[in-house]
C-alpha cells in the first residue's frame, strides 16, 4: 500500500485498481472503521429520487422565452458597454441569461458524472470496509444527481453543452489519479466545495422552482459528501511531514488554480458571444479592461459566491497554510472568511431540505428526527 497516497490512517489504505485477490484476504472481513458508519446510516433521512415526481416534477413548465432565470445584476456581462449596447431588446437579454444558465447547468451535470466517476473508482481500491461502503454509497448518490441534472436539461433545452477544456481536463486529471488523495481532495474538497457554492448560488437567485428544489435535494446529499473529505483532513493533515504537507498544498492549489482558470477564462466563453451575435474579441476586450480598472485590492464578496465557498472549504479543512495563503489572498479576505467560523452557507439550506426529505420519507411512520449525520 506504500504506493504514494499518503496513508495516515488505515481507513484510507489502498490497493491497486487490479489488485481484486486483496479484497478476499480473510482478515480484512474482521476489520471494519466506523468512521463512515453515522453518515451512512443517515442515507435514509435524505433519500430522494428523481424519477419519483412526489420529489421533483421535472415537467412542470418554465417560460424561458418571456422570464429570465436569474435577475439580471447576477449577470455582469449584460453591462460590459459594448454588450449593454448590442443587445438592448429585453428578449435578447433573456434568451442570453438563460442560455448562460444552460452552460452553466451543463458544467455542473458533467462536474456531477466525474464525481461518479470519482466515487467508483474510490470502490476498487480503497481496502476497508467502511470507507469502501461509504464510497459505494456516494457513486449510488452521485448516479441520481447525473440523472437529475439531465432530466432538468432535458426538460428545459433539450440538450447539454459541451463540458469545458479546463474543467474537463481537471475531472480526466483526478479520476486517473492512482493516489487516494488526490482523489479525495481534488473531488470531495475542491469540486464538491465549488459545487456547493453554485447550489447556494442557484438556490438564492434562480427563479425556476423546479431548479431551486433540484439544487435543494442535491445539496442533502453533497452536504455530506463534503463531511468525507473533513473526515479525510482531520485524520490526515495534523500528521503530514513537511514534505508531504507541501506536496498535499501544490496539489490543492493546483486544482484551485484550474478551477477558477475554467470559470474565469472569458475566452471560453467566446462560443457563447458568437451565437447572439456579438464580436467575442469586442467583448473579450471589454472583460480584460473592466479587470484593469478594477481596484486591485477588491476580493471576492457574498457568501454564496463559489469560490469563496471554494477557499473557505480548504481553509477550514487545514490545506490552507502561510506558505500558500498568498495564492488565495489575491481573491478572498483571509481574515475575513477565518472569523466566520466553520459553517458554511450551504449547511441552513441541505438541512431544510433533509426536512423536507424525512417529511415524505417518513410520513406513514413514527421516526424521531435527525438532520444530519456528525
Amino acid at each position: 500500500m506504500a504506493d504514494g497516497n499518503i496513508t495516515k490512517d488505515a481507513m484510507y489504505g489502498a490497493v491497486a485498481p487490479d489488485d481484486f485477490e486483496s479484497m478476499l484476504t480473510l482478515d480484512r472481513y474482521a476489520e471494519r472503521s466506523t468512521a463512515f458508519d453515522k453518515i451512512i446510516s443517515a442515507t435514509h433521512d435524505h433519500f430522494w429520487d428523481p424519477l419519483d415526481k412526489k420529489y421533483i416534477d421535472f415537467d412542470e413548465p418554465f417560460d424561458l422565452e418571456n422570464e429570465a432565470m436569474t435577475p439580471e445584476e447576477q449577470n455582469p456581462i449584460l453591462r460590459l458597454p459594448y454588450v449593454a449596447e448590442t443587445l438592448t431588446d429585453p428578449k435578447q437579454k433573456i434568451a442570453f441569461i438563460n442560455y448562460m444558465q444552460l452552460r452553466g447547468f451543463s458544467s455542473i451535470l458533467h462536474g456531477e458524472q466525474g464525481a461518479l466517476n470519482l466515487s467508483a473508482s474510490l470502490c476498487h481500491v480503497l481496502y476497508d470496509q467502511g470507507a469502501q461502503e461509504y464510497a459505494a454509497n456516494q457513486t449510488r448518490e452521485e448516479a441520481r444527481h447525473v440523472t437529475a441534472f439531465a432530466k432538468y436539461i432535458k426538460a428545459r433545452w433539450g440538450r447539454p453543452t459541451e463540458c469545458g477544456a479546463a474543467l474537463k481536463a481537471l475531472l480526466v486529471e483526478i479520476i486517473e489519479a492512482p493516489e487516494v488523495y488526490k482523489k479525495i481532495v481534488g473531488m470531495q474538497m475542491l469540486v464538491e466545495g465549488l459545487a456547493m457554492g453554485a447550489f447556494a448560488n442557484g438556490y438564492r437567485h434562480n427563479r425556476d422552482p423546479v431548479a431551486k428544489r433540484l439544487f435543494q435535494l442535491v445539496m442533502t446529499d453533497a452536504a455530506i459528501h463534503h463531511k468525507c473529505g473533513t473526515i479525510w483532513a482531520d485524520r490526515t493533515i495534523p500528521k503530514l511531514t513537511e514534505a508531504e504537507r507541501n506536496l498535499v498544498e501544490d496539489w490543492t492549489a493546483h486544482c484551485a488554480q484550474s478551477l477558477l482558470f475554467d470559470r474565469g477564462d472569458p475566452r471560453q466563453s467566446a462560443e457563447i458571444y458568437g451565437r447572439f451575435d456579438l464580436d467575442p474579441e469586442r467583448v473579450i476586450a471589454d472583460i480584460v479592461q473592466r479587470r484593469k480598472e478594477r481596484d486591485p485590492t477588491r476580493k471576492f464578496k457574498g457568501e454564496t459566491n463559489v469560490f469563496r465557498v471554494l477557499i473557505k472549504t480548504l481553509l477550514n479543512a487545514g490545506l490552507i497554510t502561510p506558505r500558500t495563503r498568498s495564492f488565495y489572498a489575491a481573491y478572498v479576505d483571509m481574515d475575513e472568511l477565518a472569523a466566520e467560523g466553520e459553517r458554511m452557507v450551504g449547511d441552513d439550506i441541505a438541512e431544510d431540505g433533509i426536512r423536507y426529505l424525512q417529511a415524505i420519507n417518513f410520513k406513514d411512520r413514527a421516526r424521531p428526527v435527525s438532520i444530519a449525520a456528525e
